[in-house]
């Protein structure tokens, strides 16, 4: 008798430690993606959700630094052509903690390398996730009546570490993340 319950009990700790972190896994995604313009350029809003891990927040808690690399694409859609590529950007987002200050400092590269500090992780976790007003193109670059699609990806950049510490937080690599791609489709 008291065996089963030792084994019952074993098999109860498992599922309550490994189950609820498989169950309540959320997979990283773009939303609330708004495409419109000024009187000169093209620009999009968006964000991402789910993409904070409490082995993140630890892991920049400890100092490391952390990369968010968006991907915008914008093509001409054309039907009897291959479609033609207006812009192709590259943006990373970056956070890192300081201990000593217990402030974060987030660098906004789409608003002229604007480096935000805050000591407020919440803030910090929304600054990374969130891109805004970012300029895809100009505007005497699009022809007027065609079709355009924009693409948009965001991934976490992989950490590297010193070579002792790979092999101590192994782990880090479990909590890299890829969106899939997310498309707009408008005419202009």
């Amino acid at each position: 008798m008291f065996r089963k319950v030792i084994h019952f009990s074993l098999v109860l700790l498992f599922f309550s430690l490994f189950l609820p972190g498989l169950s309540s896994a959320r997979e990283a995604r773009l939303e609330d993606v708004i495409v419109t313009n000024t009187n000169d350029h093209l620009i999009v809003y968006f964000n991402v959700e789910d993409c904070f891990t409490e082995d993140m927040n630890r892991a920049i808690m400890n100092g490391i630094q952390t990369t968010f690399t968006f991907i915008v694409k914008l093509y001409e859609v054309r039907n009897a052509w291959f479609d033609r590529k207006v812009a192709d950007i590259r943006l990373t987002h970056k956070v890192e903690y300081n201990t000593l200050k217990n402030e974060f400092h987030v660098s906004l590269p789409e608003h002229n390398d604007e480096k935000i500090t805050t000591k407020d992780a919440e803030e910090a976790n929304k600054l990374m996730a969130e891109v805004v007003a970012l300029k895809v193109a100009r505007l005497d670059k699009l022809r007027r009546g065609s079709h355009y699609q924009l693409r948009l990806k965001a991934e976490l950049d992989k950490i590297e570490l010193p070579f002792y510490l790979d092999y101590v937080l192994f782990f880090l690599s479990l909590w890299d993340f890829e969106t899939d791609w997310y498309s707009v489709v408008f005419k202009y």
